[in-house]
């Protein structure tokens, strides 16, 4: 077994069992236990697990909370990838939403810079102002109240205004994604419960996120994995968090 093949699976057992132990991965690979410590250390150094005495834990990180605007600037390039793959399923004629996201902020320069023709629905300012006056683009605002810390609208009379909508897709942000416990999550209760509305008029439901956000979780429980149909990341998963997106059929970009 080659050793990127056993990080994988170091990490699908991981995820199945929350923890792991030098002793039972040394015998099961049939490797030295300083062979396994080298592998933990890898991955405890792209900050995916957290080492205890003897072994290793899964590592779940809350980030801080940072502003729409401030997050435009991190990993950009990564962002910038996703974003392309997302502009990528997109066709003429479209009704799409592209909710609160920095990816989706660039997802929408993107398109403010095409001849796509099409309907383009967002509750973030941000986006609003990138599609402003362009002529192949009509632009739908849902109205409600403008949360600054956000970067938006979100909230109760928002949410009213986002269910008289239909869209072909949909593009949702999150701060974090939980295989484990089949949940994606946010930070803002009210902007939590806006994605939730969101997803529910969508026909596709498309998940943006960079792949360290499935080691990540918000504060705030918004939707169900099953609830989304694709998810577009930089870059494929590991083989570990692939094979258990494949348990709810979701398509990986």
């Amino acid at each position: 077994m080659l050793p990127k093949e056993r990080l994988d699976k170091i990490m699908e057992i991981l995820y199945e069992d929350g923890r792991i132990v030098v002793k039972d991965l040394s015998k099961m690979f049939n490797v030295s236990e300083d062979a396994i410590r080298k592998d933990l250390k890898l991955l405890e150094n792209d900050k995916l697990i957290e080492r205890i005495y003897g072994g290793a834990i899964l590592k779940k990180q809350i980030p801080q909370f940072t502003m729409v605007g401030e997050r435009k600037e991190e990993n950009l390039k990564d962002k910038r990838k996703i974003a392309q793959k997302a502009f990528s399923l997109i066709k003429d004629k479209e009704t799409i939403f592209l909710d609160i996201s920095s990816i989706n902020i660039i997802l929408s320069q993107m398109l403010a810079e095409s001849r796509l023709e099409i309907t383009v629905i967002s509750n973030s300012i941000d986006i609003l102002y990138n599609l402003s006056g362009k002529s192949n683009i009509q632009v739908i605002c849902p109205g409600g109240i403008l949360y600054q810390n956000v970067g938006g609208f979100v909230g109760s009379a928002t949410i009213e205004a986002i269910e008289k909508y239909k869209a072909q897709k949909v593009f949702i942000g999150s701060c974090g994604v939980d295989i484990k416990e089949n949940s994606i999550s946010t930070f803002n209760i009210e902007d939590g419960n806006t994605k939730k509305a969101i997803i529910d008029i969508g026909k596709e439901v498309i998940l943006v996120m960079e792949n360290i956000k499935f080691f990540y979780e918000g504060t705030y429980k918004f939707a169900h994995i099953n609830q989304v149909h694709t998810i577009i990341t930089e870059e494929e998963p590991s083989q570990a968090i692939v094979s258990k997106l494949n348990k709810y059929k979701i398509n990986i970009v």
